[in-house]
């Protein structure tokens, strides 16, 4: 079974638990350094050791706060790619397939007829539907191949998924 991505819920969750994280670990580096500043400033010679704990626990709860930061920022830098991607999922497959058309000079029938073919509609199907005969449709799907550039179906389509995964509009 493939695993899902984390619902938006789950992962603002996430996020807004690293952060809270960040925010515990960062008052704690400042209670550790300002203790030890106190220590020092005050003349407290109490053991080099402790301080030197202190000092060191002060230090790597400031690097693990730095690097959760990184992790913060990278996690919502991933969330805003989630967004875009089912931006394009959900409505922006419209917007990229009319932007192709319009670039590609399609006339309204020609239009019809390659939504059909990305829907995957046999000729004889698509002719049967727009009341046409099936040379009229291959006529018209030969048209479309040659202003898209591609010589089939398979072409035709596999230039919408490119751009689909690339990430990248039209």
């Amino acid at each position: 079974m493939n695993k899902r991505p984390f619902p938006k819920g789950k992962r603002e969750r996430r996020a807004l638990t690293i952060a809270a994280i960040i925010l515990l670990q960062a008052l704690t580096a400042m209670f550790f350094v300002g203790d030890v500043l106190f220590d020092f400033l005050a003349g407290n010679d109490l053991d080099v050791i402790h301080s030197t704990l202190e000092l060191i626990a002060a230090l790597a709860l400031t690097a693990g706060v730095a690097l959760l930061m990184f992790e913060l920022r990278d996690l919502f830098h991933r969330m805003a790619e989630m967004d875009v991607g089912l931006h394009a999922a959900r409505g922006g497959m419209d917007d990229l397939i009319n932007a192709f058309f319009e670039d590609w000079r399609l006339t309204p029938s020609e239009r019809e007829i390659a939504l059909f073919i990305l829907k995957g509609v046999d000729n004889e199907a698509i002719a049967r539907m727009r009341g046409t005969a099936q040379s009229t449709v291959r006529a018209q799907s030969a048209r479309i191949y040659a202003k898209a550039k591609v010589d089939s179906r398979a072409q035709l389509l596999s230039i919408f998924l490119e751009e689909l995964l690339s990430g990248e509009e039209a």
